[in-house]
């Protein structure tokens, strides 16, 4: 019984990571880069607005970190549950 308890508390684990993962990535992206790009064009960052910045760079550079992120965060939740490679 414990082992599925185990089982299903890394799954979980897993999945809440996965959600706010892409969350902030939707945020980022549609947020950001579409929603509120208006109000982000009058601040400059490296020669161009912030809201044109976030929607051609931003976002993929915010997915990027979130890659690194999430395997990290992986690594230690293996460790946890005694299912590292």
């Amino acid at each position: 019984m414990a082992d599925k308890s185990s089982s299903n508390a890394y799954w979980a684990a897993n999945i809440s990571m996965i959600r706010i993962s892409l969350i902030i990535w939707f945020i980022v992206s549609f947020g950001f880069g579409i929603i509120l790009r208006p109000m982000l064009a009058g601040i400059k960052i490296g020669g161009t607005d912030l809201g044109f910045w976030f929607a051609q760079q931003g976002s993929i550079l915010v997915f990027l970190v979130l890659i690194f992120a999430y395997a990290a965060r992986m690594n230690k939740l293996d460790r946890e549950h005694g299912v590292e490679e």
